[in-house]
């Protein structure tokens, strides 16, 4: 029994050989994949349930036909956090909350997007505080649909543009944070993704070590991180 993890691939028609190396990961999954997690920012943005997809059908198609093979799991990123229950059902996938603790082969696995813990990023914590109300939310959904592409598309533009102008630091997770993560959900694993920073972090606390696994994006790379057994393999490797 193997579980994938996956998070950021930010897929859009913008970036063909991305899209084409996830349809392969899909349509050709390992065998004894029973899980796979997308913990957040799949799409690299999302406007409502009438969102096209546009140049990603067959993304939707490969999913849709995966998820009823096996149990796909998704938990909203920065990106694509309108994605609704129904949208997952279409997909065949199941909505996560965030965070989500899960237990596998006697290990307790906290599973987060992460943005949550960037703290130090002010700027950007109100920012998701606002677009996560529910009054934000019902304003942007009774615009039309082209309303709510150009407002996206306007969103990610000043999202790139602020976010060359901060400080590297700022924008990774506070270990404060990390530490009260650890506390209040007593994890021996943690696995999120939002950096783009891979890494395996080692946190010493009470005397024990618990393990923080940072996810990849798949911009020029694809990153994929497998529970097989107890064991954690990450899988990577260029996309061009």
């Amino acid at each position: 029994m193997t579980i994938d993890f996956i998070s950021d691939l930010h897929l859009d028609k913008t970036r063909p050989e991305v899209n084409k190396y996830f349809i392969n990961y899909l349509d050709n999954i390992n065998k004894d994949v029973t899980d796979l997690y997308i913990l957040g920012d799949l799409f690299e943005y999302w406007v409502g349930d009438d969102d096209p997809m546009d140049g990603l059908n067959e993304i939707r198609s490969s999913i849709s036909l995966l998820g009823s093979k096996i149990n796909i799991w998704y938990m909203h990123g920065n990106r694509d956090f309108l994605i609704s229950k129904k949208i997952c059902s279409i997909l065949n996938m199941r909505l996560l909350e965030d965070p989500t603790v899960i237990t596998k082969n006697g290990q307790r696995l906290l599973l987060l997007h992460g943005d949550t813990l960037c703290t130090d990023d002010k700027e950007y914590q109100k920012f998701r505080s606002l677009v996560r109300s529910d009054e934000w939310q019902n304003q942007m959904l009774s615009k039309s649909l082209e309303e709510r592409l150009a407002l996206a598309e306007n969103l990610r533009m000043k999202s790139i543009n602020a976010n060359a102008h901060k400080k590297e630091s700022i924008m990774d997770v506070n270990i404060n944070e990390i530490d009260m993560l650890i506390d209040s959900y007593k994890p021996n694993i943690i696995v999120h993704g939002h950096t783009h920073r891979p890494n395996i972090h080692k946190h010493n606390f009470n005397q024990e070590y618990i393990y923080r696994y940072v996810l990849g994006d798949w911009y020029n790379r694809f990153f994929i991180l497998s529970l097989k057994n107890k064991a954690f393999i990450i899988s990577k490797g260029n996309l061009k």
